[in-house]
C-alpha cells in the first residue's frame, strides 16, 4: 500500500543510482549526501535508463522501500537534473505524476478515440 501523503517531504537524487542496492546500501548513499535517512523524509532515486524508481522511507519500526519499474517506456527525463551531487526537494504531486508516467510539462493527457468493434469480428 502506498502510504505516503502530503505531510511527507520528498527529496530526489540528482544523479542516477545503481538500483540493485538494498535498503542498507541506499541508506549509506543517502548518508553520504544528505542528513540521516531516519529523519522521515522520502528519498527518491532512479536508475540510469530512467526505467525504475526506488523510494526509501523510514516509518515507525523500520524502513519501507517502494519500487516502481516500467515495462514499457521511461520516466520523464527532464525531472532528473543530473547536475551537482546530492538531493533536491520535490512536491508530492510531481512524484505522483512521475509514478503514473505523465510528463510534468504536459498540461493534460492525450485522449484516444476508440474505434467501434466491427460487427462481423465475433
Amino acid at each position: 500500500m502506498f502510504n505516503l501523503n502530503e505531510n511527507n517531504r520528498f527529496v530526489m537524487s540528482r544523479n542516477p543510482m545503481d538500483l540493485r542496492k538494498g535498503v542498507d546500501s541506499l541508506c549509506g548513499t543517502v548518508r553520504s549526501c544528505a542528513p540521516d535517512p531516519l529523519n522521515g523524509e522520502v528519498y527518491v532515486s532512479s536508475n540510469r535508463g530512467c526505467t525504475a524508481l526506488k523510494l526509501l522511507h523510514w516509518e515507525r519500526g523500520g524502513y519501507t522501500l517502494y519500487y516502481r519499474r516500467l515495462s514499457v517506456g521511461r520516466f520523464h527525463q527532464g525531472i532528473f537534473l543530473r547536475e551537482g551531487v546530492g538531493f533536491r526537494s520535490m512536491r508530492r504531486d510531481e512524484l505522483v505524476l512521475l509514478m503514473e508516467g505523465i510528463s510534468p510539462g504536459v498540461a493534460r493527457r492525450k485522449r484516444y478515440l476508440r474505434t467501434p468493434f466491427p460487427a462481423g469480428a465475433w
